[in-house]
């Protein structure tokens, strides 16, 4: 967070600096719409989770890029991964990188479509990801009902690595809900969850915060409960989201 602000801050005393940002995080679900074009922009958090003994930490990143209003790509992954396990001991290094193509269509007013086309790289040390690559492709609706915003998410996804038993092919299902509280104050409700065959179907519900202090800088910060025995158990996040540069 202290970085956000350290390299935001010049670019929020510029009085022609770039638009507002567009926060992707911190729901499962993505958004539609793509930031403004020509403005990077960098969303990095702090992810800590557990599950049945297992103990893992995380530096989630994205960098996010439109060409113009339609087109723009996404390059994202773990900038560090601290994970502790009964059986292997503490694992540390850097995790999978994933390169998306983005598509938006602005149907009017209210509504834009998605799609998004995907590839991960297995760039994370054997323990700490798949070790294979994976490949995505993820349908966006997103909708304005007055003040509250919804982003419907309908993915599927080719994993390179799977158990004995285990299907390939990955389906996930997520619906998020944003509803502004106060002047700088949002809330954030979603429900969420994947299917594959031979591997049991998860669910999870996600409650999180976030506080707009300017424009161009956006914190957030909330927990993530598993809703059945397939789901991981809890987690706990934060972060932020701020330009880093712009092209126009």
């Amino acid at each position: 967070m202290a970085m956000g602000l350290v390299l935001a801050w010049p670019v929020q005393a510029a009085e022609d600096g770039p638009p507002p940002v567009l926060p992707y995080r911190p729901s499962v679900s993505s958004p539609a719409s793509l930031p403004a074009p020509g403005q990077l922009e960098m969303e990095i958090g702090g992810l800590r989770s557990r599950d049945e003994g297992t103990r893992r930490a995380s530096l989630p990143m994205l960098l996010k890029l439109a060409f113009n209003e339609d087109w723009g790509v996404l390059l994202g992954g773990e900038a560090w991964i601290s994970a502790r396990a009964p059986d292997s001991g503490r694992q540390r290094g850097v995790g999978d990188l994933t390169a998306t193509l983005k598509r938006a269509l602005r149907l009017d007013e209210a509504s834009v479509l998605g799609l998004e086309l995907s590839a991960k790289a297995p760039t994370a040390r054997d323990g700490l990801g798949s070790g294979k690559s994976d490949y995505g492709l993820n349908g966006i609706y997103s909708r304005d009902f007055g003040s509250l915003h919804m982003d419907a998410n309908l993915n599927l996804q080719r994993l390179g690595r799977v158990d004995e038993g285990e299907g390939r092919l990955q389906k996930g299902l997520s619906a998020s809900f944003s509803l502004p509280v106060a002047e700088r104050w949002g809330a954030t409700a979603e429900l969420s969850g994947t299917q594959r065959h031979g591997a049991g179907t998860t669910a999870q519900l996600l409650l999180a915060a976030a506080y707009t202090p300017h424009p161009r800088l956006a914190f957030d910060f909330g927990v993530a409960k598993g809703l059945n025995t397939s789901s991981q158990d809890w987690s706990l996040f934060a972060g932020v989201v701020f330009p880093l540069a712009n092209f126009h």
